[in-house]
C-alpha cells in the first residue's frame, strides 16, 4: 500500500486504498460538499436565492476574474440571486444601474415616470438628443442590457407603490421626495425579511446618501481582507499565555481579535479549533486570555490565524435619522461641521420643492433667501443635539443655485458609492455605510464669483453644468487640449465623463488617447464601453468610437502607441507644449513614473488615480503647487528570499512563485534558448564561451537535456517526461533535501535547523488514482507536446486512458547523494554553483549540442509558450496550480483551487466597477479646477477611499519641497535655462557664478564630464551639445533648440546641492 497523502484541511485514513482515498478527497473538496456557514449566511442565501429556483448560477470566471478576486465565489453567487430596483434614471441612477449590471446581479428594474429633457444629457450617458421626450427608464433599458446579457434589465414606468418593492433584495431611490421616501422606508423595514433601502441625491456640487438595511443586518465580512496569520516561534506556559512569532513580518493582530491555532507540537491543547481572544497585541507577539500553565510544553511549529466574526448592525429608520442624525460619515476634516449643514440644506430643499413646486433657480437671490428661511425654521424646531450652530449663507447660496443640476463627476462618484452599498446589501460583504454621508466640492467652483447672467441656460446639452460653473468655464472645457494615457477600466470611465462634461468638444479642443493594449473578455466586467464583439480589437479605437456616440461633438484622436521614451517622436515637444492637462488611466507604476517625468519636464498638470479592489486613490500633480507623483512612493513589496522559494516554502504564495518560475523555465525560456542555438550555432557558442560562468553552463545543460534525453517525438514521450518531472519535483528533490538536512539537523549555533518558519517536507508517492496527480500529468504532457509541435491525441484528455499510459512509465530508483550543496543563505540571488572548470564543461556541452543538432529533422524549431492566465482551455493555469499544490502537499501547506492560484500566480489586480467609477468622478471634480486655473493649492484634493469600510479621506496635496542656496530658491518643477552654445568649461563657470562647484555633468545615462577622471579634462573646451552627441549618442531633433544635462554640484563647504535640470539652448 502506498503512503497516505495529505488533503488540505483534513486527515485521511490509513486503511483505504489510494483510489478510494482519491475519490473521497474529490468529493470532500467539491463546492457542494463543503459545510455551509451557519446562521446569518444561510439566512442571507435563503432570501437572496429564493428567486433562483434553489440553484446556484454558474460563474463565468473568464468574465468576472478580477471581480472574483475582490468578492469571492459565495458573494458572487449571492449577487447572482439578487433583484434590485433603481428608481430615478437621472445621471446618478444611470451610474448606479451601470455598476450593478456590470457586477452581475440577477436583475435590475429601472423605475421612472419622467421624460428625457435636454438638461439630462449633462449626466446620463445613455441618453442622446433622439431620446428627448421618451420615458427615462425606457431610453436606458436597451443600452444597459448590452452591458451584461446575464442580467435581466426591465422597466417600470407607472407610479411606484409599496407592493412593487416586495420582490427586491435591495431598493435604491435617486429622485424621490422625503415624504415618499419615509413611506417606502417604513415598508422596507417592516417587510419580512427587511428590504435594504438606499436613498441618494445629487444637487450640483453637493451629494448625500442614506442607508437603512433593516433593524438587524448581519455583515459577514466587514473589510474583505484575508484573515491575518502568524508563524509561531514559542509559547510560554503562563497566565495569560505569551505567544511569540517569527520576526520576518509584523503581526497585524489587534486587541480583542479572535484567533485559532493549528500544527502546534507539544502544547497540543491549542489545536482544538476553539477561537481564543487576544488580550495584548505587539508587533511580534501577543498574549491570550487563556491560562496555559497546565498545558503541555511547547516544542515546535504552529500557525495562528485570525477568525473573522460576523457583525450585526442595527439601522434606524429614515424618519428617526432625519430628526436625530447622531453622526455622519466624514470625508474631509477641514469641513468638520459641514455634514450637519448639508443635512439641514437637503431637508430645506425638499420643503422648498414641496411649497414652490420647483428647484431654486440658478442666480436667483430670492430663492436663496427663501431656502435659508426654511432652513432656519427647521433648525429652530430641532432638538439641541440636531441643531446646526451656524447656517452658512454662502454654502446655501451655492447649494440653491446648482440644486437642479446632476453633474456627471458627482454622479460617477456617488454611483460608485451607492453601487457598492447595494452589493453589501445583497451579499453581506463589507461594512455598510452607517447611515448618512454628505459631500460637497465647492472648491471646484471658479475662483472669481460668478455673475447671474453667466449661469443662464444656453439651450445646450451642457445647461446643467453651466447652471453651476457658468458659460465661461464651459467654453474653456470645450476648448481644452487633453492627453489621456490608457483606455481600460479607468479610461472608459474617464472618456464617458469627459464626453458628458463637454471636454474637448469643439474644433479648438482636442482629446488624444493612447493605449497599446487589446480588449480581452475579462475586461468586459468593468470596461463598459466594450462589448463581446470587440474582443481582440484595440482598446483606444473602440473606446473613442463609443465616447463619440455619447457626445458626437467630441474631438478625439485614438492612438495605439505606448507612452515611453521610444515614442517621443510621436509625443514630441510641440505635442506636449500644446496640452492643457494630462490624465493618467494606467495600471502600472513604471508608466506612471514616466508620465510624471514628462509632465514635470513640460510643466503640465497631471491627474493621477488608481484602484485596488474596493480601494481607490487620486493624486493631483499641479505645476509649482504640489509635489510630483514620484516624490513619494510606496515601499517595495517584500520579496521572499530565493532559498525560501526554492527549498523552504512556508505558504502557498511561495509555492506559486516557484510554480510560475518553473513554468516559464520549462515552456518558454528553455525552448527559446534551444531556438537561439539552432538559429545561429556559432554565434550562440561564442556568446556562451564569452560568458563562461555557471549560469551559462546551466543554460547549456537545460538545452542539452531538451534535445537529448528529454527530447520528445511522440505523445507517449511527453507522458514519460511529465511522469519523470513529477518524480523529480515532488519525490527526488525532497528526498535529497531531507537527506542533506535530516529532521533532527541543527544549525552551527545548535538550534534546530527545521524551526519556524521552515516546514519539514515529505516526498509524494505518485498514484494515477489521485486526480491531482493525473491533472499534473495531463497538463504537463499537453504543454510539452505543444513545445515540440507534437499532435495531441483525443485520448490525452481521457483520464482512464491517460492513467493507463502513465502507469506504463518506468521510473528509475533514486538514491540521495552526499555533498550536494543546497542554498540556505537568504541573501543569495541565484543558485548556480560556480565551478573551477565551467569553461571546460561549457565546451563539452557545446560539442554535445552539435551532435544533438545533427539528429534533428531539417528546420526543427521548438514552440515556446508564453504564460496566459486568462484562457482556461490552454492548460497553463492547470500546470501552475498542479506544480504549486503538489509542492504545498510536500510541505503540508494548505492547497488552493485553480482560481485562487490564478489570482496569485497571474498577479491579477483585484478590480471592480464601483471603485473605478468613484475614482474618475473625484478626478473630474479636480479637472474643473485645472481648466479654470488660478486655484490655490488649498482648493485641490487628494483622496484615499476604501468602499469596503467605508472610508473617505480627502486632504489638500503636499506642496513641492523647496531647495535653497544663498538667495536662490527652486523646486522640482523648475528648470534652469542657459542661452548659448556653451562649452563644458563655460557651463562649469556659469555654475561657479551662482556659488556652486560643478564636479559632474551627465546626459541621460551617460557621463559627459567628471572632475575625478583626468581624461575628461580634454572635454572642457568642447561644446556641451557636441559632447552629448559624441558620448551619449544624443540626436537633438530639428524642432528642439536645447540639450538637457544633469549637473552635480556642491557648495563651498563641500555639501551636495540638488539643482534643477539644466537646459543648454545651443541653437
Amino acid at each position: 500500500m502506498l503512503p497516505s497523502k495529505r488533503t488540505a484541511g483534513s486527515e485521511v485514513e490509513e486503511n483505504i486504498s489510494d483510489c478510494d482515498r482519491a475519490k473521497r478527497s474529490k468529493i470532500g473538496n467539491s463546492e457542494s460538499g463543503q459545510k455551509r456557514e451557519a446562521g446569518p449566511v444561510q439566512e442571507m442565501e435563503g432570501r437572496n436565492n429564493g428567486n433562483n429556483n434553489g440553484g446556484l448560477p454558474e460563474i463565468d470566471e473568464d468574465l468576472h476574474s478580477r471581480q472574483l478576486a475582490v468578492y469571492g465565489r459565495e458573494t458572487m453567487r449571492r449577487l447572482f440571486g439578487s433583484n434590485v430596483l433603481v428608481s430615478g434614471l437621472n445621471g446618478l441612477g444611470a451610474e448606479i444601474a451601470k455598476n450593478l449590471v456590470l457586477a452581475g446581479v440577477k436583475s435590475v428594474t429601472l423605475h421612472d415616470t419622467e421624460k428625457v429633457e435636454m438638461w439630462d444629457l449633462s449626466s446620463n450617458f445613455f441618453f442622446s438628443e433622439e431620446d428627448i421626450g421618451k420615458n427615462r427608464a425606457l431610453a436606458c433599458v436597451q443600452k444597459l442590457q448590452e452591458l451584461n446579457n446575464a442580467v435581466l434589465v426591465s422597466t417600470l414606468t407607472e407610479d411606484l407603490k409599496e407592493e412593487h418593492l416586495s420582490s427586491f433584495q435591495a431598493v435604491v431611490f435617486t429622485d424621490i421626495g422625503l415624504d415618499k421616501a419615509i413611506q417606502f422606508n417604513e415598508y422596507c423595514r417592516t417587510h419580512k425579511p427587511p428590504i435594504p433601502f438606499i436613498r441618494s441625491e445629487i444637487r450640483g456640487l453637493f451629494g448625500g446618501v442614506f442607508c437603512d438595511f433593516g433593524p438587524e443586518f448581519t455583515v459577514l465580512d466587514t473589510d474583505g481582507e484575508e484573515p491575518h496569520t502568524g508563524i509561531i516561534a514559542s509559547i510560554i506556559n503562563s497566565n495569560p499565555a505569551l505567544i511569540s512569532c517569527v520576526d520576518d513580518e509584523r503581526l497585524e493582530f489587534e486587541e480583542g481579535d479572535l484567533v485559532i491555532f493549528s500544527e502546534v507540537h507539544g502544547m497540543t491543547e491549542l489545536n482544538d479549533g476553539k477561537p481564543r481572544k487576544i488580550k495584548i497585541a505587539r508587533p511580534y507577539s501577543f498574549t491570550l486570555e487563556e491560562d496555559t500553565t497546565n498545558f503541555g510544553v511547547y516544542e515546535k511549529g504552529g500557525i495562528v490565524t485570525q477568525v473573522k466574526q460576523p457583525k450585526v448592525v442595527n439601522f434606524r429608520s429614515l424618519k428617526e435619522c432625519l430628526k436625530e442624525p447622531r453622526e455622519f460619515l466624514l470625508s474631509d476634516f477641514s469641513k468638520y461641521e459641514r455634514p450637519a449643514v448639508l443635512h439641514l440644506a437637503f431637508k430645506a430643499l425638499d420643503k422648498f420643492k414641496t411649497e414652490v413646486g420647483r428647484f431654486p433657480l440658478a442666480g436667483n437671490e430670492q430663492d436663496v433667501q427663501k431656502l435659508i428661511k426654511i432652513a432656519e425654521t427647521i433648525n429652530e424646531t430641532a432638538s439641541e443635539d440636531a441643531k446646526v450652530r451656524e447656517i452658512e449663507p454662502d454654502v446655501f447660496r451655492k447649494f440653491a443655485f446648482g440644486s437642479r443640476a446632476v453633474l456627471n463627476p458627482m454622479a460617477a462618484m456617488f454611483g460608485g458609492i451607492v453601487g457598492q452599498e447595494v452589493v453589501k446589501a445583497c451579499s453581506g460583504k463589507f461594512h455598510p455605510l452607517f447611515q448618512f454621508f454628505y459631500f460637497d466640492s465647492l472648491e471646484s467652483l471658479p475662483v472669481n464669483p460668478l455673475e447671474p447672467n453667466d449661469l443662464k441656460p444656453q439651450n445646450s446639452r451642457y445647461d446643467a453644468q453651466i447652471s453651476v460653473f457658468g458659460y465661461k468655464l464651459q467654453k474653456k472645457l470645450q476648448e481644452a487640449k487633453v492627453f489621456m494615457v490608457g483606455s481600460g477600466a479607468l479610461g472608459c470611465e474617464f472618456l464617458k465623463n469627459l464626453a458628458l462634461m463637454g471636454v474637448s468638444c469643439s474644433r479648438k479642443g482636442k482629446l488624444t488617447i493612447t493605449d497599446d493594449d487589446v480588449i480581452e473578455k475579462s475586461n468586459l466586467s468593468r470596461q463598459f464601453l466594450f462589448r463581446d464583439s470587440n474582443i481582440g480589437q484595440a482598446k483606444s479605437t473602440v473606446a473613442s468610437s463609443a465616447a463619440e456616440l455619447i457626445n458626437p461633438a467630441l474631438n478625439i484622436t485614438a492612438l495605439q502607441n505606448r507612452a515611453c521614451p521610444e515614442t517621443e517622436n510621436v509625443f514630441n515637444d510641440s505635442f506636449w507644449e500644446n496640452l492643457n492637462v494630462v490624465i493618467n488611466a494606467l495600471d502600472n507604476v513604471n508608466a506612471r513614473m514616466y508620465m510624471d517625468s514628462r509632465c514635470l519636464y513640460f510643466q503640465k498638470p497631471l491627474l493621477e488615480s488608481g484602484t485596488l479592489g474596493p480601494k481607490c486613490n487620486t493624486q493631483m500633480v499641479i505645476p509649482h503647487l504640489t509635489e510630483n507623483y514620484g516624490a513619494s512612493r510606496d515601499p517595495p513589496e517584500k520579496q521572499a528570499p530565493m532559498c525560501t522559494v526554492h527549498s523552504f516554502p512556508h505558504n502557498i504564495d511561495h509555492c506559486l512563485t516557484w510554480a510560475r518560475s518553473e513554468f516559464e523555465g520549462l515552456f518558454e525560456k528553455t525552448p527559446n534558448e534551444v531556438n537561439s542555438f539552432l538559429t545561429n550555432k556559432s554565434e550562440y557558442a561564442a556568446a556562451m564561451r564569452k560568458a563562461g560562468d555557471a549560469q551559462a553552463r546551466d543554460l547549456l545543460e537545460r538545452v542539452a537535456e531538451c534535445l537529448d534525453k528529454e527530447r520528445c517525438e511522440i505523445f507517449q514521450d511527453c507522458i514519460v517526461w511529465a511522469r519523470l518531472k513529477f518524480e523529480d519535483y515532488f519525490a527526488n528533490r525532497v528526498k535529497q533535501l531531507t537527506y542533506t538536512f535530516p529532521e533532527d539537523s541543527t544549525t552551527s549555533t545548535g538550534a534546530p535547523f527545521w524551526s519556524a518558519p521552515k516546514r519539514f517536507p515529505r516526498p509524494i508517492q505518485f498514484s494515477s488514482c489521485d486526480p491531482a496527480h493525473l491533472n499534473f500529468i495531463m497538463a504537463a504532457s499537453i504543454l510539452r507536446a505543444e513545445t515540440f509541435g507534437i499532435p495531441i491525441p483525443d485520448w490525452a484528455k481521457n483520464r482512464e486512458k491517460l492513467s493507463d499510459a502513465v502507469d506504463k512509465v518506468i521510473v528509475p530508483d533514486f538514491q540521495p547523494k552526499k555533498g550536494v550543496k543546497i542554498e540556505t543563505d537568504e541573501k543569495a540571488t541565484n543558485f548556480s554553483n560556480a565551478s573551477m572548470d565551467d569553461s571546460a564543461m561549457i565546451n563539452d556541452l557545446l560539442a554535445k549540442l552539435e551532435k544533438c543538432a545533427e539528429k534533428l529533422p531539417s528546420g526543427f524549431k521548438m514552440k515556446p509558450i508564453q504564460f496566459e492566465k486568462d484562457d482556461d482551455t490552454n492548460y497553463h493555469m492547470d500546470m501552475i496550480a498542479g506544480l504549486a499544490n503538489m509542492r504545498a502537499r510536500n510541505y503540508s501547506i494548505p492547497e488552493v483551487d485553480k482560481l485562487k492560484a490564478k489570482f496569485i500566480a497571474g498577479r491579477i489586480i483585484p478590480a471592480i466597477a464601483t471603485s473605478t467609477a468613484m475614482a474618475t468622478g473625484l478626478v473630474c471634480l479636480e479637472l474643473y479646477k485645472v481648466i479654470a486655473g488660478n486655484h490655490p493649492v488649498e482648493d485641490y484634493r487628494n483622496t484615499f477611499a476604501n468602499l469596503a469600510l467605508p472610508l473617505f479621506s480627502m486632504a489638500e496635496p503636499v506642496p513641492p519641497k523647496v531647495f535653497k542656496h544663498k538667495d536662490m530658491k527652486w523646486t522640482v518643477w523648475d528648470r534652469w535655462s542657459i542661452q548659448g552654445n556653451l562649452t563644458i568649461a563655460e557651463l562649469i563657470q556659469w555654475m561657479k557664478e551662482k556659488g556652486l562647484n560643478a564636479y559632474s555633468i551627465s546626459c541621460g545615462t551617460s557621463l559627459l564630464y567628471n572632475s575625478m577622471f583626468p581624461r575628461h579634462k580634454e572635454r572642457l573646451g568642447k561644446k556641451v551639445a557636441d559632447v552629448a552627441k559624441e558620448v551619449a549618442k544624443v540626436e537633438v531633433p530639428d524642432y528642439r533648440r536645447h540639450v538637457d544635462v544633469v549637473v552635480a554640484c556642491e557648495d563651498d563647504d563641500g555639501n551636495d546641492v540638488d539643482i534643477p535640470l539644466v537646459s543648454v539652448y545651443f541653437r
